[in-house]
């Protein structure tokens, strides 16, 4: 008996939808995560990109437990001298939810080929609408 190898022709991506309502960020992160890479399945390779679609609804109702709200912080530097910027995560949620969601998810993906790849399957939203009705996405549950 042979090992299964996946070709590109042969994997099948499917959609879900997580819903993040009253969930905490690193909990819907590690399932999108999940899913994105095809860890899921029983086919999974982890040197073939087989993941699914992923669609995150209500990025604006996430929970960050304990102090992290006001302790948590996001670091970027703009390329200039001096230019490291910081934002509290009480300010990220109110502001741009989505973002502070799809960092939580970019972390936990390999900085690899695959994991940009993956990525670009993520679709979060901050209200409980999304525009992908036409695909016909499963709603995940954990």
């Amino acid at each position: 008996m042979s090992t299964y190898m996946p070709k590109a022709g042969d994997i099948v991506r499917k959609w879900y939808v997580l819903d993040a309502t009253d969930k905490p960020l690193g909990r819907v992160a590690t399932e999108a995560a999940t899913l994105l890479r095809g860890k899921h399945k029983p086919t999974f390779t982890p040197h073939a990109d087989c993941g699914d679609h992923v669609i995150i609804i209500n990025a604006e109702k996430v929970v960050l437990t304990g102090k992290k709200l006001e302790q948590k912080t996001y670091y970027h530097h703009t390329g200039y001298i001096g230019h490291l910027k910081e934002v509290k995560y009480s300010t990220l949620m109110k502001t741009r939810p989505e973002f502070a969601v799809e960092l939580a998810v970019k972390g936990m993906l390999p900085d690899t080929v695959i994991g940009r790849k993956s990525m670009t399957r993520l679709r979060v939203f901050k209200g409980a609408e999304h525009n992908h009705v036409a695909q016909k996405p499963e709603n995940w549950s954990f």
